[in-house]
């Protein structure tokens, strides 16, 4: 696929932003009404003010991540059904890739085709391989002295927490949830 300048910069002038957080499934601005704003670095154009989340904020998002890994719907799932899901996330990032590339783009200063075809393709390459490590990394017996038995199991730990900073947002999203989802976190 080609894309001219005009194009990018057409998806650009339509292109909404997300400005909430989204805490426990829902869209919610910051508990004490707080925003930054986001510019586009290479513009100093504003494209969003955006939830400016602080403490409080991060204890309602931990403690609903905290209500849903207890209730089991990701951390009891079957791994075949974490493996399943993790797959489609991965083919949603590709079918939605010009949005994502262009956001990267705005938000960061990235030029738009090194994310489209670097960064992109490779968040959804990283969600892929740990989808498919699911069904094939086992537990082990670890080497230990004859007559001891060392086992390593791996288990969801609970709520985790990822810092994404500014360059390689969605590469460093993925490298950092991937392997927490899949292993049931």
């Amino acid at each position: 696929m080609v894309f001219e300048l005009n194009d990018w910069q057409n998806k650009a002038a339509q292109q909404r932003f997300i400005d909430r957080a989204l805490i426990a499934g829902c869209a919610v601005a910051a508990v004490d009404g707080a925003t930054f704003a986001v510019h586009n670095p290479a513009t100093n154009q504003l494209l969003a003010n955006v939830a400016a989340c602080g403490a409080a904020d991060v204890e309602l998002a931990a403690q609903a991540a905290r209500q849903t890994f207890e209730g089991g719907a990701w951390s009891r799932c079957a791994p075949s059904e974490r493996k399943e899901v993790l797959l489609k996330l991965s083919e949603l990032i590709l079918a939605n890739r010009d949005e994502l590339a262009l956001l990267d783009s705005l938000s960061m200063g990235k030029p738009v085709m090194d994310a489209w075809n670097i960064d992109v393709p490779g968040a959804a390459g990283v969600f892929r391989w740990y989808a498919e490590s699911i069904d094939k990394l086992y537990d082990q017996v670890a080497p230990s002295a004859p007559n001891v038995l060392a086992t390593i199991t791996r288990e969801a730990l609970g709520v985790v927490a990822a810092v994404v900073p500014w360059n390689f947002p969605l590469d460093m999203a993925a490298w950092k949830l991937a392997p927490a989802l899949a292993a049931g976190n």
